[in-house]
């Protein structure tokens, strides 16, 4: 039973494990969900901020208003502002229809800004204004729009760090930081993992309508081992795989030692003995783990612009948006959700 499971009216959203460092995100959201002040969760990617965000949207007042969430680093600089804020006919070139922005649609509800550190300074301002005033103006419009909206928002670097920097606005800052609940990676709560595999095993074998299945000993005891920098998606993945292939090999063989300790631990080599990777497959996976690095520091020096990463890095948009999902750093942008999903992470 997951840690807020005390509190959800709806059993699909919910946070998964009773360990200490969980169990006081619970608490924590507990009690903030009941206060409408804004909150800022951080962590790392896939530690699960975007569903304790929905979690306190579900035990808040606000419950059965809508819940959106934007992603600022996903979404181009230039569209974000028209996101966000709307826009008035004419108000460009492609503006052939008026058109409301999620701070609008979001009146009643909770807005979701995704890695915040995302937003570009330009729109810091803006921003910080609807904070405020809870007032705002569509592009091309002259006339205020007030508006009744919790702001949640995240983030995976240190907001800290970006203020010092001068990337990111210190009033801002402070105004989106009134709370703070941070994540621990799943590597420092290892303890939640079988109650993690058990939860993730029944959703997938649900959704594809799969009999129930239990994970081998052998591949619980490699995951209870593993420093999962991924996190929660990263596991998640790793039990679709199982689900898919049915074979501990094909899931066993994607795990090599990640830590230091597993490095000291792991026996000598013995020149009769068969090994456990394949040269090919150790160079496969090198490749992959550089290209996936190229990617990232591409995203991050284009700001997340995709189209502009992918001009860095010499390939075609199409295969950009390919190897961001198979590399676990696609997001979603900002959409509705009336059905909230349940993913703990």
């Amino acid at each position: 039973m997951g840690a807020l499971s005390r509190l959800s009216k709806h059993q699909a959203i919910q946070l998964i494990g009773h360990s200490p460092r969980i169990q006081e995100v619970a608490r924590i959201v507990e009690r903030v969900a009941q206060v409408d002040i804004p909150v800022l969760i951080t962590g790392e990617s896939g530690t699960g901020k975007e569903v304790v965000a929905r979690l306190i949207h579900q035990e808040s007042s606000r419950e059965s208003a809508p819940f959106w969430k934007i992603n600022c680093a996903a979404i181009p600089h230039e569209l974000l502002e028209s996101e966000l804020f709307g826009f008035e006919r004419g108000s460009f070139t492609q503006a052939f229809r008026s058109k409301p922005g999620t701070f609008e649609l979001a009146h009643k509800g909770t807005i979701y800004l995704d890695e915040i550190s995302g937003m570009p300074l330009r729109l810091q301002p803006k921003l910080l204004q609807v904070l405020q005033d809870k007032q705002f103006s569509r592009l091309g419009a002259r006339e205020e729009i007030s508006v009744d909206t919790r702001f949640i928002s995240s983030s995976n670097q240190p907001l800290e760090m970006l203020v010092t920097e001068g990337k990111f606005r210190e009033d801002l800052y402070y105004r989106l930081n009134v709370v703070t609940i941070h994540l621990p990676p799943l590597r420092e709560r290892k303890e939640d993992i079988p109650e993690l595999v058990e939860y993730l095993l029944q959703k997938h074998t649900d959704s594809s309508h799969l009999e129930a299945v239990h994970l081998p000993n052998a591949v619980m005891d490699v995951f209870l081992k593993h420093d999962w920098f991924g996190n929660i998606r990263e596991l998640e993945n790793a039990i679709r795989k199982y689900l898919a292939v049915g074979m501990e090999s094909a899931v066993l063989d994607n795990f090599l030692p990640t830590s230091r300790d597993e490095l000291s631990e792991a026996p000598e080599p013995l020149a009769d003995s068969f090994p456990l990777f394949s040269l090919k497959e150790v160079a496969r996976l090198a490749a992959r783990e550089a290209e996936r690095e190229m990617i990232l520091i591409a995203l991050r020096k284009t700001n997340w612009n995709r189209k502009r990463a992918a001009e860095l890095l010499r390939i075609s948009y199409k295969a950009m948006l390919y190897k961001l999902k198979a590399s676990d750093l696609t997001s979603r942008s900002g959409t509705a959700d009336a059905g909230m999903t349940g993913d703990p992470f």
